[in-house]
């Protein structure tokens, strides 16, 4: 095994320490035999475990291991999320106050950010795919256009894969923005296993933030970024400003062991788990991959005529799916899955076939109007008002059906006719909405 920040934390462990340190169970009790193993891992910056914002062992060799193994210069373990690891991708490669090209499609992350930086935005809107209700990859010539009429901006950021699996051509892309003189920041939240797979989903990126806790067998919470031709002293210390000055041991080991695992027989777990998800989409109406449509091969994307009820179905049968909307079901399918999960499944398929297929057409997401930049809106004074009374008023907080946490509507958009109307149409259900006073 390599595993070095486990390897320390096991040593200290072994050692017939008493602990006057934090945490408070000093390594001896957790109210729960659930939780009681993971007393002894769950330590502070003693000699020996390290510091997680600065350079040393054993973090070093541990995020070195992940960087080879993703093919990146750097990886920053983070705590917080890929919200952490946005947070601090965006400070590392834009400027506060820039303007920066956002994919419209970003995480309410995103939008935070760029409020807490005081970034201007510009919106890169996905194109909408019918046949399919929802949105598509970017292409190379839709950034390269967009950065053509909007020379001034040198950071750009790229959701790839989306929710449902869609992954856009990231290396062709970064070339087109580094032939502008720009960066690419990937929120790849979703598509932490993808290099085991051989997909080149990040290849060229400036940085990349990856959810280990969303797709891989690590502990929630626990993220990646990744990134190329930065300095890693910046790096520790802006993720520093993002993170929890006391991150968890046992999560980070977790990272550490997940790594090891998926370079051994996780890679061929990862596969023989592609291979059931192609027969699923084989079998049953779902998202598929084409010739200019990329898709994440480990996600299932159910296409059916009515999504929360068949959520629900689901759910009776004591199946749990990722998240639905109008027409689709989304399922994260994993190395971690067995094969009598996958039986479950398609058997409570074949149950329910006849809520399989096509929803009705579904309307493409609006673009509102910006009127206010995120930092404006977001530290404004607010009011909340019923849903129904917003019409016209300004957002001071993301209207972001969760999951995904894609806004509709951004901080800093007016709430309008069409607006209103999509979130009726998707069943939107927050009653009380954040605006700005007039």
């Amino acid at each position: 095994m390599l595993t070095p920040l486990y390897d320390a934390l096991k040593a200290y462990a072994s050692k017939a320490n008493s602990r006057f340190h934090m945490p408070g169970h000093s390594g001896n009790f957790l109210p729960a035999p659930e939780l009681q193993p993971l007393a002894p891992l769950d330590v502070t910056e003693v000699p020996g475990t390290g510091n997680l914002y600065e350079a040393g062992e054993p973090f070093d060799a541990a995020q070195a291991l992940w960087a080879q193994a993703a093919g990146f210069d750097h990886c920053q373990f983070l705590t917080g999320g890929s919200t952490m690891g946005l947070h601090t991708g965006l400070v590392l490669l834009a400027q506060p106050g820039s303007t920066v090209l956002v994919d419209r499609g970003c995480h309410r992350s995103v939008f935070h950010a760029m409020a807490l930086l005081d970034l201007h935005p510009v919106y890169l809107e996905r194109p909408w795919r019918s046949g399919e209700n929802l949105t598509g990859p970017f292409t190379p010539e839709q950034v390269a256009n967009t950065l053509k009429r909007h020379p001034e901006i040198k950071t750009v950021c790229i959701t790839s894969p989306t929710y449902s699996g869609v992954l856009s051509d990231i290396p062709a892309i970064a070339r087109e923005i580094h032939a502008h003189g720009g960066r690419l920041l990937v929120d790849g939240a979703h598509g932490a296993h993808l290099p085991f797979l051989g997909v080149d989903a990040f290849w060229e990126a400036d940085c990349v933030v990856v959810s280990a806790h969303k797709t891989l067998p690590a502990m929630g919470q626990t993220a990646l970024l990744f990134t190329r031709g930065l300095d890693p002293d910046r790096i520790r210390r802006m993720a520093a400003v993002y993170g929890t000055s006391s991150p968890s041991y046992p999560m980070m080991a977790s990272l550490d062991l997940a790594r090891d695992w998926l370079e051994g027989e996780g890679r061929a777990a990862y596969l023989r788990t592609a291979q059931r998800v192609a027969r699923l989409r084989e079998k049953f109406p779902s998202l598929r991959p084409g010739p200019s449509f990329a898709l994440d091969p480990c996600r299932f994307t159910l296409k059916v005529q009515d999504g929360p009820a068949f959520a629900r179905a689901l759910e009776e049968r004591g199946i749990y799916p990722e998240m639905e909307d109008g027409g689709h079901v989304v399922f994260i399918c994993t190395a971690c899955h067995r094969e009598e999960d996958f039986d479950h499944l398609e058997e409570a398929l074949e149950v329910l076939k006849d809520g399989l297929g096509d929803c009705s057409p579904l309307p493409a997401p609006p673009l509102p109007e910006q009127v206010r930049t995120p930092r404006e809106a977001l530290f404004a004074p607010t009011e909340t008002l019923p849903l129904e009374a917003c019409e016209g008023r300004i957002a001071a907080a993301p209207l972001a059906p969760y999951p995904p946490g894609v806004p509709v509507v951004a901080p800093g958009e007016r709430i309008g006719k069409k607006e209103l109307s999509y979130l009726a149409r998707i069943g939107y259900n927050n009653s009380r909405v954040a605006v700005l006073k007039d």
